[in-house]
């Protein structure tokens, strides 16, 4: 009898958990359901952002093999395109178009007469030999024989580069899309690197609310780290959580561990953008928390890190040896 009691208490007990991770679960969708609803996947314009090529890891690895000259010549394909209001694919097909003609170097040497970081020839009516390898000149020209081009935006970037080109080898400008996309997402701070609207990556972000945030947060790279500081001019990795969730109405506790209970948990295999992912000396833990990040899809985080390491976005694994199992929803 007593065996039959403590047998139904246990399988009573069960079926409670069960339920109540139920429910929590099914609050959480409708919840994002809910959320979601003032948020739309747009059409995919191409001319909203760069294409999403099929080999993002090699597109960052050959990124990761640029020297300073090239990285340079990046900077200021986006310095000006942003200046020139022109959308991140405009700066995508310059990349590619630069990195297959010159590396992105500033060269004086070309087949025939060709110059400069495009390889543009002045017997062509591309300008003098000082204009097409004056860097800010040539850039500018390439941009405003891209825009003559007919539905550009909607080509494939290596296919618009040939048509400002005009090469014996159309096909080559491919060869650079991932690196091209990668350069765009990454030293553009361009988060949605599809053109799809306002996802963050792979997912769209569950609510309006874990949009706002990871806008706010991507606006804050490059600042510095500094223990305990919550911003504008620097952010430990509560501090940004904090102040990204704060600009979109949330208010969350001041520390990690204390964030960690800010919301619905869930799966950390399960985090949509937005999401807050944490580390802890002992995953297992909740006490030894001691780092908080804002998972952004696709792999991604966002984060300020450490002492000498600014608010950055870098690769992420769930398989990293200290992240907690379960993230939280802030909000809900």
């Amino acid at each position: 009898m007593k065996l039959a009691i403590l047998v139904s208490v246990v399988i009573a007990a069960v079926f409670a958990t069960v339920l109540t991770t139920s429910v929590v679960t099914k609050a959480v969708n409708d919840q994002q359901q809910a959320a979601a609803g003032g948020i739309a996947l747009s059409s995919c314009d191409a001319a909203l952002g760069p294409t999403q090529p099929g080999q993002p890891e090699q597109g960052g690895a050959d990124a990761a093999e640029l020297d300073q000259e090239s990285r340079n010549t990046v900077a200021l394909i986006i310095s000006i395109g942003k200046q020139r209001s022109l959308s991140p694919r405009a700066w995508q097909v310059a990349i590619q178009a630069g990195m297959t003609e010159s590396r992105l170097h500033n060269v004086n040497y070309g087949d025939r007469d060709s110059l400069g970081i495009f390889q543009m020839r002045p017997s062509m009516n591309w300008g003098t030999a000082a204009q097409v390898t004056d860097p800010n000149y040539a850039i500018n020209k390439f941009f405003d024989v891209l825009l003559a081009v007919p539905d550009w935006e909607n080509l494939r970037p290596g296919d618009a580069a040939q048509q400002v080109e005009r090469s014996g080898f159309p096909d080559r400008y491919h060869r650079w899309e991932a690196m091209a996309a990668s350069l765009v997402q990454n030293m553009g701070q361009i988060a949605d690197v599809a053109g799809c609207g306002q996802g963050m990556g792979a997912a769209l972000p569950p609510s309006q609310a874990a949009a706002q945030a990871i806008k706010f947060a991507l606006g804050e790279q490059g600042k510095p780290y500094v223990w305990g500081a919550t911003g504008p001019n620097s952010y430990d990795c509560s501090g940004l959580m904090l102040r990204a969730y704060e600009s979109a109405g949330v208010i969350l506790p001041r520390v990690s561990q204390d964030q960690y209970k800010a919301g619905a948990m869930l799966p950390v295999r399960e985090a949509q953008p937005g999401d807050l992912i944490f580390l802890a000396t002992d995953p297992a833990d909740p006490t030894t928390i001691h780092h908080v990040a804002m998972y952004l899809g696709d792999g991604k985080i966002v984060e300020a890190q450490q002492t000498g390491v600014p608010v950055h976005v870098r690769p992420f694994s769930f398989d990293e040896r200290e992240v907690v199992p379960q993230a939280v929803r802030p909000g809900v």
